[in-house]
């Protein structure tokens, strides 16, 4: 046998290892599965964003295209009927409606949860007359759209005195709109989120006053969710779980991020290129939603916010508990992932963890 004749075989072998691995490569791989998603462009979906820029998805086989919209109600039908396959943003008494009457919705991951960082802001010539939640009734309340998660907390802020809905004059407006409108007399409070939050202050159109988690009795409040189509989740099982883990890696670099953790200005730079908020300096020092850093759903907070709304007559129905949610992804996270290690050790923030 010449000399060079081992060398030979061990080229021959390895490439016929390399023909082999190509030829048994996932089809995935080959061919990526096209999903599509709607976002409410909010800072919790800086996530989904994160996943599509930093190639998560791609890396997982899929082919994902994020649809903006203005809310997730708007999502709902829009999933229902399997026209895009997942949605996010803020959870409505929507969802539950649909749930109950049988249209295919899960809920499948969280990416919004205590503390959110929201607040009631006050008209600055009343801020000495409101000092208690009694002191709200009557008084003109804005909120951000009708059976949002938003009146669910101000409800349970109006309940802790023993007040309801009825008892208070809502206005529904854009979080864009509350300071203006609270800057000009036309609302007398309104429950604002960040950034708003900050403008509202600093552009002194609205004083800060108190926030709605302080009187909420279920926590951690979960309101911010990616819902999906049943029916895909059946026929694409092993695509939809390739989907969320990748969404679930993304989240939890949200949460280094939340941390102030080393890649907290990749993250902001992600926000920023998706327009999610544009000013970087405002997103430096605003106070950022966070989220169970598994994407694990607190079924308490659901069935709290679902008895709620049926209470005050805002859906007709409740669906069963157990039907909400489908729990398989945060676990399958968990198993894929590993424990969520925070980077920044010395953070005290609460959430994200």
């Amino acid at each position: 046998m010449p000399a060079d004749a081992p060398r030979e075989l061990t080229v021959r072998a390895l490439a016929t290892v390399l023909l082999s691995v190509v030829a048994v490569a996932p089809a995935a791989a080959q061919n990526p599965a096209v999903v599509k998603m709607a976002v409410v462009p909010s800072i919790p979906s800086a996530s989904s964003f994160l996943a599509l820029d930093k190639g998560y998805f791609r890396a997982a086989g899929l082919d994902v295209t994020i649809e903006r919209i203005d809310s997730l109600s708007k999502a709902v039908a829009f999933v229902s009927t399997n026209q895009v396959q997942v949605g996010q943003g803020g959870i409505s008494a929507g969802f539950f409606n649909a749930v109950a009457e049988g249209l295919p919705l899960t809920l499948a991951l969280e990416s919004g949860s205590t503390p959110l960082y929201h607040r009631i802001l006050l008209r600055t010539g009343i801020k000495d007359v409101i000092r208690t939640p009694a002191d709200l009734k009557g008084r003109r309340i804005g909120v951000a759209s009708p059976g949002s998660a938003a009146v669910y907390e101000i409800g349970m802020v109006l309940d802790s005195a023993g007040l309801k809905l009825k008892d208070i004059d809502v206005k529904y407006l854009s979080y864009t709109q509350m300071g203006p409108a609270l800057a000009n007399g036309a609302l007398d409070a309104a429950l604002e989120v960040a950034p708003f939050i900050d403008i509202a202050i600093e552009q002194k159109m609205a004083v800060g006053w108190i926030d709605p988690e302080d009187h909420i009795r279920q926590l951690p409040l979960t309101n911010v969710f990616y819902i999906a189509n049943v029916d895909w989740i059946r026929r694409e099982g092993e695509v939809a779980r390739r989907f969320f883990v990748a969404l679930a890696r993304a989240g939890r670099d949200y949460c280094q991020a939340y941390h102030h953790g080393p890649n907290r200005r990749e993250v902001i730079d992600v926000m920023i290129r998706n327009k999610i908020v544009e000013d970087r300096s405002l997103l430096e020092r605003m106070d950022w939603q966070a989220r169970n850093a598994d994407g694990t759903v607190n079924l308490d907070s659901l069935a709290s916010m679902q008895s709620f709304y049926r209470q005050e007559r805002i859906i007709d129905r409740e669906a069963p508990r157990d039907g909400l949610v489908d729990l398989s992804f945060a676990q399958a996270a968990v198993r894929e992932l590993g424990g969520f290690q925070l980077i920044n050790s010395s953070s005290a923030l609460n959430g994200c963890r």
